[in-house]
């Protein structure tokens, strides 16, 4: 399995997101360690077009084995054309991969046993893609559109107003933090969210997936007090 870790070097929420200090370490080496602690994959690479990053990944264990081209490294540009395009480059070094698992750099709470774990998971369903996902925080049920006026009428249903929070269903939201699948079905679905997907279920405290200062110093304080 092959090791895909996707770092850009623009990020408009927190400037330099990816290599920003987190408890003395830059972010991305929580998930380059990780990976390599896992001793599931033949080989850890980071995506990346930003020099400074690469130099960063290097230290840290990983490998650089191109540097990403602008066409796909734009605000628009999605996490799974980044593994498609390094799926394509290292077929064309010579290397083939028959699994791929794209970690993204955002999630330092993830770690090696999480890896093992989903890795281990993925093969005893047979699956051809994994995903990580955590419970909810709130129900979606609760939750509505509001409107230009403001008013809550319909904003959710009867039965919902009637149910106690305990009785609603479960609901789990992808977090962010493990995508597996087979190399031949990602290439031909172009995404980790397929048929034959299952989901490998990790608990909200491990689950934060940095995206602006609040979730920085929520990281902060979980790795403070692992």
């Amino acid at each position: 399995m092959l090791a895909v870790i996707p770092a850009r070097g623009g990020s408009k929420g927190v400037p330099k997101k990816n290599i920003r200090e987190l408890s003395g370490k830059p972010l991305i080496s929580y998930t380059i360690q990780a990976a390599i602690d896992s001793k599931i994959f033949e080989k850890v690479i980071v995506s990346t077009d930003s020099k400074e990053i690469a130099d960063i990944a290097t230290f840290y264990g990983a490998e650089v084995p191109f540097i990403r081209p602008k066409a796909i490294s734009g605000d628009l540009t999605s996490s799974d054309d980044v593994i498609l395009h390094a799926l394509s480059y290292m077929q064309q070094q010579g290397s083939q991969y028959n699994e791929v698992c794209k970690l993204q750099a955002t999630s330092p709470l993830r770690n090696s046993e999480h890896l093992r774990e989903a890795y281990s998971l993925f093969h005893e369903k047979n699956a051809d893609f994994l995903v990580s996902v955590c419970e909810c925080e709130h129900s979606p049920l609760w939750s509505g559109i509001i409107g230009a006026d403001l008013r809550l009428d319909n904003f959710i249903s009867d039965e919902v107003k009637r149910s106690c929070r305990q009785d609603l269903p479960t609901y789990y939201r992808l977090n962010g933090a493990i995508y597996m699948g087979k190399v031949k079905q990602f290439n031909i679905n172009k995404s980790f969210l397929g048929k034959n997907c299952i989901a490998y279920v990790m608990k909200q405290n491990e689950s934060i997936d940095i995206d602006s200062q609040l979730d920085f110093t929520l990281a902060e304080i979980m790795i403070r007090d692992l």
